[in-house]
Parts: structure tokens; C-alpha cells; sequence
């Protein structure tokens, strides 16, 4: 994180340089004639009224930034009118016909989506079911969290036809000697309980299933209010209201553990998500996803439960939310006291 973080601090002032001025002391409307300058650390994207303003502004950014030691890569900087569109962070930005402006996820995204799909598909080979979907849910689920925010559904709905294709380019591959109908039947099936789709690829005997792209629900984007800022204390309640009422971009399941966990490991006590801090980039929400795991957890004999007829209390276990490190160690200890226990019947 030092590299963003010290580009954050040597660009401070480009929206200045760039000659963006604001209405008023709260930043919420800029000034008639004004450019528009978006920047995530060192990628910006500048939007202005003319094509004679926008090259004064890359003039103005030029001289700015030499100040500083920095240039503009050229191979990558454009002036292009909107009706064109461009690619910014992983999405495409661009107006169309009707003066209507969307933002989707860019064919490079797509494509590099794709092709994570296909390399995952290729090395689990030989492997069981709940192998490939251990591998390929956190990939699939962290670049659905990072897309959510945009208009997305068209792109999710073709991922997810790559998908199953991948899938049961698998199945037929893993028994090249048995039937469709049969393989369609060991994997494929109604495994999630909340969806009627008799197509999700799962593990019957594990009860595992692979989660599908349109799954996600798209969820728009809250602009933040003027030029508030995370690190300012006086805005505290402004952040705190912020993710109270737009929480992390996960399913509403996932959401409702977290919630029900105050955001923590019920095992190591640390804490599962930051949410003043959330991942910025699709690779970021896989690692937060292969960091942790869902599994039933037995609680403990303090909590409270519903007794049961002889008095004692209910000792089912529920599903939580824990660190995958804290699960390896749960199952190693699991292992151990199972040995221990087969010991004297095997002496």
C-alpha cells in the first residue's frame, strides 16, 4: 500500500492544477465552464467541455507534474470525445444515443475475467468438484463485488454462460466414458436452496456449489458527499452513517453473518472486513474472499438457545463467517482429537 499512498501525497493538488473550481465551500457542484478531474492515485481521467480545454488542461498538468519530477505517459492518454467512450479502472465510460451516459465493465475486464476462468479450469484437472469450486468462487465473487456498482447485468449474464460452458467442459473431461445425461446429473442440480435452477454446478456429497455471476444484485454507486474525506475526523458520523446504510457490495447472506458477527471471526476474534477501508480492485475482493470461509460452527456453551426438553441447551451448529486460517486450524485440531480418541480402540 506505500505505493498509492505516496502517489496520493505527490499528487495532491492536481484537481487545482487542472483548473477545477467548486461552488461554494462543500464541493458538491463545480463552477460553470469547469473541467471535471477524477484521479485513483496516479490514474485520472479529466472531463471537459471542448477539445481546446481539454488540451489546455494536459498543458496545464504537464508543467504541473515536471514540478514534481513526473510526466504523463503519452501511450496512454487520449482526447476522445465521450460518444467514443473510454476505459478507466477496469470500465468503459462512454454516452450514447439519447444523451444517456453508462458506465459497463471494459472488454479488457471481461476478457481478462475470462481468461482467469479458463487458466483456474485448466490446472484443477483431475481434481474433485469442491476443489474447483473452492478455486473459482473467490475469483468469481471478487470481480462481481468490484462490477456490482455499474451497469453490469449483461456482462454477468455471458460470464455466467462461460462459466457453466467451462464447467462442463470439465464434467465431460474428468468421465470422457459416460453419457451427458449422466454427467449432468452427478454435477448439475438444484444445490442452492434459494434458487430454482436445476443448472448449478455443485458436490452432492460435499454440499458445496458454485455461486453464478447474475447472483450478485447490482447495487448503485452513493457519490460522496462534496470533497469529505475518510481521515477527517470532524466527518466521522458522515462515514459511519455512509456504511451503515450502503454497506459492502456482498450478498445479502453474506452481509447478515457479517452483521450478526459484529464484522468478526468468531473463532480468533479479529476482525473479518474493515469497511472504512474496503478493497479497491477486483483482484483485492478475491484476496478477501480466499481469506475467508463459511462453515458451521458449534456454538458455545454460554450462548443462549432455546433449551430442549431435558433441560439442556440447543447445541446446533449454525453457519458463520471465519478466517480460512482459523478453519485450517479448526480442522487440524479436529484431526488430532479424533486420533486421540481412535488410539486406545486401535491399541
Amino acid at each position: 500500500m506505500i505505493s498509492p499512498l505516496l502517489l496520493n501525497i505527490a499528487l495532491h493538488g492536481l484537481e487545482e492544477a487542472a483548473g477545477v473550481r467548486y461552488q461554494g465551500h462543500d464541493g458538491a457542484r463545480t463552477q460553470k465552464d469547469s473541467p471535471v478531474l477524477v484521479r485513483y492515485a496516479d490514474d485520472f481521467a479529466v472531463c471537459c467541455h471542448t477539445r481546446q480545454q481539454a488540451a489546455q488542461v494536459k498543458a496545464r498538468l504537464e508543467e504541473w507534474l515536471a514540478g514534481r519530477g513526473m510526466s504523463i505517459n503519452e501511450d496512454k492518454t487520449r482526447i476522445v470525445h465521450l460518444t467514443q467512450g473510454f476505459d478507466f479502472l477496469g470500465w468503459t465510460i462512454r454516452r450514447y444515443r439519447g444523451g444517456k451516459l453508462l458506465i459497463k465493465p471494459s472488454k479488457a475486464a471481461v476478457g481478462k475475467h475470462r481468461k482467469q476462468l479458463a487458466e483456474t479450469m485448466r490446472r484443477m484437472r483431475g481434481s474433485n468438484a469442491t476443489a474447483v469450486i473452492a478455486a473459482l468462487s473467490p475469483a468469481i465473487r471478487g470481480w462481481t463485488a468490484y462490477h456490482r456498482c455499474m451497469v453490469s447485468s449483461k456482462a454477468f449474464s455471458s460470464l455466467a454462460d462461460y462459466t457453466w460452458k467451462l464447467t462442463w467442459k470439465w464434467a465431460r473431461h474428468s468421465h470422457q466414458n459416460k453419457p451427458a445425461r449422466w454427467v449432468a446429473a452427478r454435477y448439475y442440480g438444484m444445490h442452492c436452496p434459494s434458487r430454482s435452477d436445476r443448472w448449478v454446478f455443485g458436490d452432492k456429497g460435499a454440499g458445496a456449489y458454485l455461486i453464478k455471476h447474475p447472483w450478485t444484485a447490482i447495487r448503485r454507486h452513493i457519490m460522496v458527499k462534496g470533497t469529505a474525506s475518510p481521515d477527517d475526523p470532524g466527518l466521522a458520523g458522515y462515514w459511519r452513517y455512509r456504511r451503515d446504510k450502503h454497506a459492502a457490495p456482498l450478498d445479502a447472506h453474506t452481509c447478515a453473518l457479517l452483521a450478526r458477527q459484529g464484522r468478526n471471526c468468531p473463532l480468533c476474534g479479529d476482525p473479518l472486513i474493515d469497511t472504512s477501508r474496503l478493497p479497491g480492485s477486483a483482484e483485492q475482493w478475491q484476496d478477501w474472499w480466499m481469506s475467508v470461509t463459511r462453515r458451521d460452527i458449534q456454538p458455545a456453551p454460554s450462548e443462549p438457545g432455546p433449551p430442549q426438553q431435558d433441560g439442556t441447551r440447543n447445541a446446533r451448529a449454525s453457519t458463520a463467517l471465519i478466517h480460512a486460517s482459523c478453519n485450517r486450524a479448526l480442522t487440524a485440531r479436529q484431526r488430532r482429537s479424533t486420533a486421540l480418541q481412535l488410539q486406545p480402540a486401535l491399541s
